[in-house]
């Protein structure tokens, strides 16, 4: 599993490294205390039997065969031969992450050009991405022992939802006797044509890039079968003589012959021509039945464990380095940058709702709460000294109900509201200080008219027109 030490090395402080020497999770010492049990071993038994076994003539003579293995042990570059094909390795290990099909891309592109709100829609959406995932499921139980655990049979594959049972007779009915990973892209394929026909899918150009997104994710799945296929060739683990090193550039400079390590290149000619028949042929638009999957009325859609991987579920799924992350309440805390007090996210006027008594008429469905919002939403830079200068309220007798009055037919119920201004035609002309000339003139655009009538209609108008 993938040892993850991000956080504990995101800054550099004092003994910052020396503490990943404790860790036991994927260290060398986990990799090699079998391989250090027997070299102690063997070097204590060697070591006893120099001391108490061998006579002096017999020790001057290993003495003899340890200096000569050391003087000619130099001449050997272990160290760069090893350097070089670990750098191989790491590389290829690298590489192979990249290959992992993954359906972010591709999900965005069926959520953003396959349409509509209905069960249809839905289903389109739901059985394309689920044949994607059952592609990479198969081409990863080919090549992952952890993934063929949890999946051992088509079986299993069919019970976690992956795959319908009128799927899997279409699968195991095609003839080919070889990996059929690529299966569910080429009814991937169809369905999305189907889906263009009927409307769903709603221009060329959307399905083109729908297509695209796909053979891209075929494409990082058959990467990932042929460097299963493909290994690094096993005269780079066999370094003790520059001979044989040689004969490793001379095999490897043309790998299309019939060494050991050259590549199955007829095997690939029968392969690449049975399969393209079978997907442009006999499975050409042949779909399986549309139906809901196992997980359509699930919130959360996951597929279960065999009972050799059930431990993996309980560990916890990485989401970043900085997830770990725990702050104190205080340090989490907005700091104004502008320099005033109060807290963050305040509007220029919550002065005014601060400064009237709170009361009846300050409710939202008050008519002094609407004249509020209505002062509010026309001018938002009233100044907190102009409008306590403005608002007052009259002495009454202890125990009567304050009368207070603002002036103002906005904010106060007692007073006639102002008619509404006529309709008037574009805004005028607005003088504005520009960085270079004196002054720029800016048209403030109008209120907006109807939309022309070329223009397509919404995205929402066109799936209630579908369902």
């Amino acid at each position: 599993m993938t040892v993850t030490y991000t956080a504990r090395v995101a800054n550099a402080r004092f003994g910052g490294f020396s503490q990943l020497l404790l860790l036991w999770r994927g260290s060398i010492y986990k990799l090699l205390w079998r391989e250090l049990l027997c070299f102690l071993g063997f070097y204590m038994a060697l070591s006893a039997a120099y001391r108490f076994v061998l006579t002096e003539g017999q020790k001057r003579y290993f003495e003899k065969l340890v200096i000569y293995c050391d003087q000619y042990a130099s001449l050997i570059p272990v160290s760069f031969v090893l350097g070089f094909y670990v750098t191989l390795v790491v590389n290829r290990w690298w590489s192979q992450y990249l290959c992992m099909p993954l359906p972010d891309a591709l999900m965005c592109v069926v959520a953003g050009t396959v349409h509509g709100r209905d069960d249809r829609g839905r289903l389109y959406r739901r059985t394309l991405m689920r044949y994607a995932g059952l592609s990479a499921v198969l081409i990863l139980r080919s090549v992952s022992t952890a993934v063929f655990k949890r999946f051992p049979t088509i079986d299993h594959v069919v019970e976690a939802g992956f795959m319908t049972r009128e799927e899997r007779k279409k699968f195991e009915n095609l003839n080919s006797s070889y990996n059929k990973y690529w299966v569910p892209c080429v009814w991937f394929s169809n369905l999305a044509a189907q889906a263009r026909r009927e409307g769903r899918i709603r221009d060329n150009s959307a399905l083109k890039l729908l297509l695209e997104e796909l053979n891209v994710f075929r494409g990082k799945c058959g990467m990932l079968f042929h460097y299963d296929w493909i290994s690094v060739p096993l005269v780079y683990t066999q370094f003790f003589f520059y001979a044989g090193w040689l004969k490793v550039a001379e095999q490897l400079i043309n790998p299309f012959g019939e060494d050991d390590d050259d590549f199955e290149t007829n095997f690939l000619i029968d392969r690449n021509f049975q399969v393209s028949m079978l997907a442009v042929d006999e499975m050409y638009d042949d779909l399986a039945v549309l139906e809901k999957d196992l997980y359509w009325d699930a919130a959360e859609a996951r597929a279960p464990y065999t009972a050799a991987t059930v431990f993996q579920l309980r560990q916890p799924s990485f989401q970043g380095s900085t997830f770990d992350i725990t702050l104190a309440k205080e340090d989490m805390q907005f700091q104004r940058l502008d320099g005033l007090d109060g807290p963050m996210g305040e509007a220029p006027g919550d002065f005014l709702q601060r400064l009237l008594p709170a009361g009846a008429g300050m409710v939202a469905g008050g008519p002094l709460g609407r004249r509020l919002s209505f002062l509010l939403r026309k001018n938002s830079c009233v100044s907190e000294a102009s409008t306590g200068a403005s608002c007052s309220c009259a002495v009454v007798p202890e125990g009567a109900a304050p009368e207070c009055s603002c002036g103002d037919p906005l904010l106060d119920p007692g007073l006639p509201e102002p008619e509404a201004p006529p309709p008037a035609g574009p805004e005028p002309l607005t003088l504005i200080p520009g960085p270079v000339e004196p002054f720029s003139i800016v048209t403030m655009p109008g209120p907006r008219g109807p939309a022309p009538p070329w223009l397509p209609s919404p995205i929402g108008e066109e799936e209630e027109n579908l369902a």
